[in-house]
């Protein structure tokens, strides 16, 4: 058998709900032994034991729809496995070849020169929810789109609500239940089943909200999302969202690595004495990004706190209410000095941004404290 000069065994692995392709190196080895594995764990499992008798497997596989599972059963027999940002894996503008092969092969090599970047696996408990606060937002997307539907058929046919300013109040409830009473023929069955469902999605909606509370106020969420509610524009829900998609706050060395998480720093492509800066960069969590720029809006207004935000401040550490009052107090002249030559689009994102550093501060207080 073959001697190798060091003890360390390269993995690259292409991960499919059938199959699973390793590229392995050995030391520093330019050539990778390829294998093709059926999609089942248990054969990944034998290989690296095999490979353990040779060296000290180190692997690595693109995040994808595979998830963390296999990540997880290897850790677990304590093999060393990394997920790998896809986005962020070099590759050549001219390679017009992929194959899941060459794949494996391409991440054998980087992994083993220190090329590639890996993502937080979260807990099997964090991912767990954070699939119940994403479900949420889903059906919410789903009450959304009917109502909007709703509201479409009937201008189509003629039928306007004219008895207030605006649409899904109690006012216009009673107005679409009284309408689909005198409707008759075709569209009387279809706003019946459109508004049978919409009352289906809404109490899908509640009984997730429901459940997602009873979390948030159990540990290792009370404290967090405690802290968090401390801020003006973030209850409950965005902080349950703000806390599932970030894990711990503690990964992010400072608040411009969170900025940089949740996509909200501006992309640049500069050279030389020419400096050009574009749109936010709308990188990693698109749900954390979303839920901080709705809580952006609220900067808009006076920075006084309500007699509600006043309530949720009592009894929490000063240190933590005193960085949520400061937010208040900067994140509304931030907001207005961008507005007054910008657009309020443009101004709701630069204090979002900002919110990120003041929502890292308060999260790092409250993990020294734990």
């Amino acid at each position: 058998m073959r001697k190798h000069s060091t003890e360390t065994v390269w993995v690259g692995m292409d991960v499919h709900q059938d199959s699973v392709t390793c590229a392995i190196l050995f030391g520093d080895d330019n050539e990778p032994q390829v294998e093709r594995l059926p999609g089942d764990l248990n054969a990944v499992r034998r290989m690296f034991r095999r490979l353990s008798e040779r060296g000290t497997p180190r692997s690595c596989y693109e995040a994808s729809g595979a998830g963390y599972v296999l990540q997880r059963s290897l850790e677990h027999d304590g093999f060393h496995c990394e997920v790998i940002a896809p986005s962020l894996v070099p590759k050549k503008p001219g390679d017009r070849r992929k194959t899941d092969r060459l794949d494996a092969i391409h991440l054998a090599n980087h992994y083993r020169a220190g090329n590639l970047t890996p993502v937080a696996v979260p807990s099997q408990e964090q991912e767990e929810i954070r699939q119940l606060v994403r479900s949420r937002l889903a059906v919410q997307s789903h009450v959304v789109r009917l109502k909007h539907r709703i509201v479409r058929v009937l201008a189509t046919h003629g039928h306007r609500f004219t008895e207030g300013k605006s649409n899904w109040t109690q006012k216009h409830r009673v107005w679409l239940r009284r309408l689909h009473h005198e409707l008759d023929g075709p569209l009387g069955t279809v706003l019946g089943h459109h508004l049978e469902h919409l009352e289906y999605l809404e109490a899908q909606k509640h009984s997730l909200e429901a459940e997602i509370d009873r979390y948030a106020r159990s540990d290792p969420f009370r404290a967090k999302v405690e802290t968090l509610c401390c801020f003006r524009g973030i209850k409950t829900l965005t902080a349950m969202t703000i806390l599932t998609e970030l894990g711990d706050i503690r990964r992010f060395a400072r608040p411009t690595g969170l900025m940089a998480f949740a996509g909200l720093i501006p992309s640049e492509r500069s050279s030389g004495n020419v400096r050009r800066r574009g749109s936010i960069t709308k990188s990693g969590s698109q749900e954390l990004r979303r839920v901080l720029v709705e809580a952006a809006w609220h900067y808009r207004k006076r920075a006084g706190a309500d007699l509600i935000l006043k309530r949720r401040r009592m009894g929490q550490n000063p240190q933590v209410v005193s960085i949520a009052i400061k937010a208040q107090h900067r994140l509304k002249k931030t907001f207005w000095k961008i507005a007054a030559r910008k657009h309020s689009c443009t101004a709701v994102t630069a204090t979002a941004r900002e919110l990120c550093g003041f929502i890292w501060s308060a999260l790092v207080v409250e993990a020294q404290e734990a």
